[in-house]
């Protein structure tokens, strides 16, 4: 894991219209981690992920990705520089294939490599299930199935970080730890990751490091085995 910053947020603000959600946000993450980002629902983690992402605008701050200031891009030149955003909801196209829906991802590839067709094979490594499901409509698959296209088409762009919004919402258990596996692997295999959760366990289980967000601040930060032993962690989300 490299010491430096990937991902950099300084001093964000963000809302919508009127009604400020983000304060003062920092955070970061670093080349080859796997870092974690939880809090309640509405704590602001999907805002934060939008204005990373380029899908909500900063009112002030600064969002820098591999040294490059990012703040205010087109959300398509950030997805070509390398950052990819799979958002809550997996937000399918339903009466497209699964590989159709897959290979959407691969528009905006930035980084050279294989070709999309050998990208596929990658995500199917990665979840095998979706194997005979290539020709079958995205909008007919389980909740799980979904969720697994909705990250396969994230890879699908070669990303350098790819920020994973909620995966484990609403899916069966046994789901959610091949999901929490999948993430796994995906940074072993060299890629930055950042997982948004409102489920702490799972998350900070998963994680090396994790910021904790409470009423749009970032209330903590630390090694990932730290907060999870943390009284204030403990009280406020794992009920001990």
């Amino acid at each position: 894991m490299s010491e430096a910053p990937l991902l950099s947020i300084r001093g964000l603000n963000a809302g919508y219209g009127a009604g400020p959600v983000l304060f003062d946000i920092e955070l970061e993450v670093r080349g080859g981690e796997l870092a974690a980002l939880i809090g309640a629902n509405g704590a602001g983690k999907s805002t934060l992920l939008g204005v990373v992402s380029g899908l909500v605008r900063a009112s002030s701050g600064r969002v820098e990705f591999a040294g490059r200031d990012i703040t205010g891009m087109a959300a398509e030149r950030i997805v070509a520089l390398g950052l990819v955003h799979v958002p809550q909801g997996r937000r399918l196209f339903s009466t497209l294939s699964v590989e159709k829906n897959l290979l959407l991802g691969a528009y905006r590839r930035g980084r050279g490599g294989a070709g999309p067709r050998a990208q596929v094979e990658r995500v199917l490594e990665y979840f095998p299930a979706l194997k005979n499901k290539l020709r079958q409509e995205a909008g007919t698959l389980s909740g799980g199935e979904q969720q697994m296209v909705a990250i396969g088409r994230g890879l699908m762009a070669d990303p350098r970080l790819i920020m994973i919004d909620e995966p484990s919402l609403g899916l069966a258990p046994n789901i959610v730890e091949r999901v929490v596996d999948v993430a796994r692997e995906i940074h072993k295999a060299g890629t930055s990751v950042l997982l948004v959760e409102q489920d702490v366990v799972v998350a900070l289980e998963t994680a090396e490091r994790a910021y904790v967000l409470e009423n749009g601040r970032i209330a903590l930060a630390g090694a990932a085995g730290d907060l999870i032993n943390d009284e204030r962690v403990r009280k406020a989300y794992l009920g001990v």
